[in-house]
């Protein structure tokens, strides 16, 4: 049971009302943690936001669930893990890619430097070194994309803290955390 309310959008708030119609009409339901986060207009405009923005951004929509997969595998974060496997599958990946995703791996190289990106700066709280940033430059990746990833490693950070703390029912078909 969810430690705070899943609004319904039905009986709620115009603005919330409007939000969550945008995320309804995104996934065709409207999942429990957008519910979750709706508590807040504000964050919930957040969330939603920067889900848009980053979906528009230039990191393919697979490497962003990869990222996501890697990061919530790390945190612990079943709701997310859940999502982005089942997000990552629409986006292309073979459930081997998604697999190896958890555990910050792929045999694509830039994908991997990614990947071991990502988790650096989970592990370390943004603790990096030059070096962390040359490792992707030499994968290919310039200043945009990099900046881009770490956002994603933000956004990420932000759901599963919301998913752990509040405790938020898993409603994506379930995967193991490895």
């Amino acid at each position: 049971m969810s430690r705070v309310a899943l609004i319904d959008s039905a009986a709620t708030t115009p603005d919330r009302q409007a939000l969550l119609g945008k995320v309804h009409a995104a996934f065709g339901a409207t999942p429990a943690m957008f519910r979750a986060v709706a508590n807040s207009p504000a964050a919930l405009a957040s969330m939603w936001g920067s889900f848009g923005a980053l979906g528009g951004g230039r990191l393919s929509p697979l490497l962003g669930e990869q990222i996501a997969v890697a990061i919530a595998n790390r945190n612990a974060c079943e709701y997310c893990l859940a999502a982005h496997t089942a997000l990552g599958r629409k986006a292309g990946a073979s459930s081997e890619q998604m697999a190896a995703a958890q555990l910050g791996q792929s045999s694509d190289p830039a994908t991997a430097a990614a990947l071991a990106f990502a988790l650096k700066v989970v592990e370390h709280r943004a603790q990096i070194a030059d070096a962390d940033v040359q490792a992707l430059r030499d994968a290919g990746y310039d200043d945009e994309l990099i900046v881009e990833i770490l956002a994603h490693v933000a956004l990420n950070l932000f759901t599963n803290y919301v998913n752990v703390a509040f405790d938020v029912p898993v409603d994506f078909p379930k995967i193991a955390l490895r």
